[in-house]
């Protein structure tokens, strides 16, 4: 018996010479961990498509690979808030290891689920503000991530705006309170930097696509009039409405995601929150390996993008100066 073991050893010893390699890959993939992700977007959405893609590749380049030691559970959930409620539920019933959020309402609808599995949210405007964290620095509970845009942003998205219309001298600013509870530090800073341009600047909430339209609708019959779309989940789930509302009405816009922009926007100038994805998945890499989200700082924006669609400008009747178009980070034409 002792002979025939010393064997079955020697035998295994050389076959791990000869494989090597391929044989210590399969046993260090392990178990299988899990990553739910509740996504505010419709399945064939390019843009959630594009973050999923982003959070995936680098999750690869780390080390985890589908089928692998890594299950990944889609949930897309569109920007329906019922529908959201009842994607987080099931997701969190289902328990997996970690859970990647999108924005706010999905965010809400998961901590409102639990407490304890770790949340990272990838394009989220005021995660204090919003109660989901304690502090920047020290989250303090089950949940981190990645903001998307910060209040001080709104002056320059004024400059920028007054810059390719100098006509404008009253700018509306666009969002659903609904979706965007940290809105009063956003007019704030419109209320601070407008006057400086010689612009007046008002508030318009709106809480459906037929209010959308009244109010672009509204602003266009006054003179002088340009549109600032604010963050919020609700303004980018109607980006091809509130774009094309915009083009009807021959409403100078700016807006704070490029997709905007060249979905047929003025302008955009704004993080890229692709790359917050992509950021998303070393977050994901160190709670896998045991990281408390509690203790993993949210990140702010790094990468900022200008971009100028200048067809639109042409059909407004619009001309972007020189050297703004030098400066910008693409050019649609």
């Amino acid at each position: 018996m002792q002979s025939d073991h010393l064997q079955r050893r020697e035998f295994i010893t050389l076959l791990g010479a000869l494989v090597g390699p391929h044989v210590a890959f399969a046993q260090q993939t392990g178990p299988i961990r899990r990553i739910g992700m509740l996504m505010m977007y419709d399945k064939n959405d390019a843009k959630g498509q594009a973050f999923a893609a982003a959070f995936r590749e680098n999750l690869a380049k780390l080390g985890w690979s589908e089928g692998s030691n890594l299950e990944l559970d889609y949930c897309w959930a569109t920007s329906d808030p019922q529908t959201i409620q009842r994607f987080a539920t099931e997701l969190v019933g289902r328990r997996p290891d970690l859970i990647l959020s999108s924005s706010i309402v999905p965010t809400a609808s998961l901590l409102a689920q639990t407490r304890t599995i770790p949340i990272i949210f990838g394009n989220l405007i005021d995660p204090v503000g919003s109660g989901f964290v304690s502090s920047l620095t020290r989250p303090g509970g089950n949940v981190t991530g990645f903001v998307n845009v910060e209040p001080a942003v709104v002056a320059k998205w004024l400059e920028l705006l007054k810059t390719i219309a100098p006509s404008v001298t009253r700018v509306a600013a666009i969002f659903n309170p609904q979706a965007a509870p940290y809105i009063e530090e956003y007019l704030d800073q419109l209320r601070a930097a407008a006057p400086a341009l010689g612009i007046e600047g008002i508030a318009a909430p709106v809480l459906s696509k037929p209010e959308l339209e009244r109010t672009i609708s509204a602003l266009a019959s006054k003179p002088n009039s340009g549109l600032m779309v604010m963050p919020d989940g609700f303004m980018f789930a109607h980006l091809a409405d509130v774009t094309a509302m915009a083009a009807q009405y021959r409403v100078p816009a700016i807006y704070f995601f490029r997709a905007f922009a060249e979905q047929g926007g003025l302008v955009s100038y704004a993080n890229d929150i692709v790359d917050n994805y992509r950021r998303a998945a070393t977050y994901a890499d160190r709670i896998l390996h045991g990281a408390n989200p509690s203790e993993l700082p949210v990140q702010l924006p790094v990468k900022f993008e200008l971009v100028v669609n200048l067809k639109t400008a042409k059909a407004l009747g619009l001309g972007v100066p020189s050297a703004l178009l030098a400066h910008a980070d693409a050019v649609i034409e």
